[in-house]
């Protein structure tokens, strides 16, 4: 079965022989190899690519585990490519698995670097190259620094809806139940039964993710990184920030004085968790004081099924998998998102009139423009329907509004402008925004 990421292929495609290298980053299992290695090298062979014009290297598999020596990857490829006129393809895969090895020829400390071969390699003027990786720290936070504006970012994540019902086809509301339960990591479509593909999301967590973070990271503290993908994946859509979570810990495990967690360590495995693509944090923006809020911010699991597996699949709040949903969404179609802020006029306890501040779910931003979205499971009646648009009428401005909701399967605008939409709709039509 072939699933198609059309979105990251059409990327791919437009940044063919730019002289840039391109990173293709992403979560463990996410499709950033199918899509270097199946749907690209595809393409390129309807093109009249040659197989053999393809220099690819597997650097988690043993098979090519010398080339994990960057110089020893830039010396072969350069045995291949150098002084020909053909031109040459270059995919490294799992590219954070290359080592750092002394320079033998100065012997300043200064360790080689795979962004050193690679730097080196685009010299060639007949070789384009392509990596994946699934570290974002090693790749994206470094990629403007260490490759000196030389690179392309393609961020791959789990799939959307569109593309895992392309696959699974049938009834879309059906296959949208399987796909808020089990989420959109691309081997779940070929597990047989529910059992299989429970299985295989826990083993994902503590097979691959967990173990990678620890190995790589260094965790002393496995029990506290536990607690805190815990508590993350039970909480995700709320309000919190790493003062909260490590209260929460030392309260829970009963941890005081010594044998209590620090707010620094939380934050530390927080980021952990940030740079291992898992969870992905969502800033608070005043909409009118154009400033954001230092905390507490949002923070949303990458994909929706690997969350449920980490609670044992319960808690299956629809409202929170919903926003969930979106977000990933919205991010997956390369927007910039935040959560939404305005201020509007309330009542203290005293009855006296009081600002009060009032939520937007997603502010939505691709260049100069800007969409408003509230994820709503459901408006059973006109109060709901207002709490839900009175942040909207806050904003002062008239940049499009949005209702997602799973309650409708006809989309309409109301008297002020504002679209109601179902949530499957939504997620299956990209031109929406």
């Amino acid at each position: 079965m072939e699933i198609k990421r059309d979105r990251y292929l059409k990327q791919l495609i437009s940044f063919m022989w730019n002289g840039q290298v391109k990173v293709i980053t992403g979560i463990h299992r996410c499709g950033k190899s199918y899509l270097l290695s199946t749907l690209f090298r595809k393409y390129l062979s309807e093109q009249g690519v040659d197989n053999d014009h393809i220099l690819s290297f597997e650097l988690d598999l043993t098979k090519d585990i010398k080339y994990r020596n960057p110089l020893v990857l830039a010396e072969y490829v350069r045995s291949i490519a150098e002084n020909k006129q053909e031109q040459f393809y270059l995919f490294v895969d799992e590219i954070q698995m290359s080592d750092e090895v002394p320079n033998p020829y100065n012997n300043d400390g200064r360790k080689i670097t795979f962004y050193d071969a690679l730097n080196d390699l685009r010299s060639l003027s007949n070789l384009d190259i392509y990596v994946t990786g699934s570290n974002s720290r090693m790749l994206s936070s470094d990629i403007l620094t260490e490759f000196r504006g030389r690179s392309d970012e393609i961020r791959v994540h789990p799939l959307s809806f569109a593309e895992y019902y392309s696959a699974v086809g049938g009834d879309k509301y059906d296959a949208f139940d399987d796909y808020s339960f089990y989420g959109g990591m691309p081997l779940i479509i070929s597990r047989p039964d529910d059992t299989a593909k429970m299985k295989y999301l826990q083993s994902l967590f503590s097979e691959v993710y967990l173990k990678d973070i620890v190995e790589r990271k260094k965790i002393k503290r496995e029990d506290i990184l536990g607690s805190i993908l815990d508590l993350l994946c039970s909480s995700v859509g709320s309000l919190t920030n790493p003062t909260n979570v490590t209260n929460t810990i030392n309260s829970k495990q009963k941890l005081s004085g010594e044998n209590s967690v620090s707010q620094n360590t939380v934050k530390s495995y927080m980021g952990h968790l940030d740079d291992a693509f898992l969870f992905s944090e969502c800033k608070r923006w005043d909409v009118k004081g154009k400033s954001y809020f230092d905390y507490p911010n949002k923070y949303y699991c990458e994909d929706i099924g690997l969350r449920n597996a980490r609670i044992g699949f319960r808690q299956q709040e629809m409202t929170h998998i919903m926003e969930n949903i979106i977000y990933n969404e919205l991010v997956s179609r390369g927007f910039a998102v935040d959560v939404g802020v305005v201020y509007g006029n309330g009542k203290d306890s005293k009855g006296r009139t009081v600002s009060v501040a009032r939520e937007i779910d997603f502010v939505v931003n691709s260049g100069g423009k800007r969409t408003y979205i509230q994820s709503a499971y459901a408006l059973p009646d006109e109060e709901k329907a207002e709490t839900e648009n009175k942040p909207f009428h806050l904003t002062g401005d008239s940049f499009p509004k949005i209702i997602v909701r799973h309650d409708i399967r006809k989309r309409w605008y109301d008297d002020n402008g504002i679209l109601n939409i179902g949530v499957i709709d939504f997620l299956l039509d990209d031109s929406i925004i």
